[in-house]
């Protein structure tokens, strides 16, 4: 792990990129390969795909052009990005984290198309990496629960991130650093979610897709009884 400097600030670099715009991720995607190659020729590296966000409302609210939007960045971007880099992790080795979520187990009815790509993002991480097996890369999949960040004041239902079970973004960060050293391919964050997203998991779907409707219906407070 890199050493933080006495004064508690990091070496960062920052490279502007609209993911909903596929000429920006690879041109992104460039410009990493190139300062990489420039400032950082050997080791191994690590892609955290992190960006996303969500909805919650009747499909398609807020509107269609939003929700098209939330593919693009959850879902095109993340496949996009990680395509162009993997000739780089193959060649040098390391990890790709992708950060899905636990609404990714069940249908999401009122969050319909956030649901389905965290479901995306877990099944196609979880494949990647059984792929990329024996390459020195490796794949995890993340699956945070609610987390104390700006997700759900974007999402429209602000007040969620206070929940008493709500985690902390920095301890999520250490979970999923643990799992990778540990050779995991998916890993759930916080109690009792790993029991929830089992049961969700082996509920059929139907049934799934009511009782997770109710539980975000009543975080909208009931905006959708309609």
């Amino acid at each position: 792990m890199k050493k933080i400097p006495e004064n508690g600030q990091l070496n960062l670099n920052h490279f502007p990129c609209d993911l909903a715009r596929p000429a920006d991720v690879g041109r992104a995607a460039a410009e990493v390969v190139a300062f990489l190659a420039r400032n950082a020729p050997a080791g191994q590296v690590l892609l955290i795909n992190n960006s996303g966000f969500g909805t919650f409302g009747r499909f398609p609210e807020p509107d269609l052009a939003t929700e098209l939007g939330m593919i693009d960045v959850n879902v095109r971007a993340l496949v996009h990005f990680t395509g162009l880099l993997l000739p780089l992790l193959r060649g040098r080795g390391g990890a790709i984290i992708n950060v899905a979520s636990t609404v990714a187990f069940q249908p999401t009815p009122f969050a319909a198309t956030y649901g389905a790509t965290k479901a995306f993002v877990l099944n196609w991480s979880i494949a990647l990496n059984e792929e990329l097996r024996g390459s020195g890369v490796r794949a995890l999949a993340v699956c945070p629960g609610t987390t104390r960040t700006d997700f759900f004041q974007r999402a429209g239902v602000g007040g969620a991130e206070r929940a008493p079970y709500a985690m902390e973004s920095e301890d999520v960060v250490k979970i999923a650093l643990r799992a990778l050293g540990a050779g995991r391919a998916q890993i759930v964050t916080g109690w009792p979610k790993p029991l929830m997203t089992s049961a969700g998991a082996k509920t059929p779907r139907p049934l799934a897709a009511h009782v997770s409707g109710r539980i975000l219906r009543r975080m909208r407070g009931g905006k959708d009884n309609a």
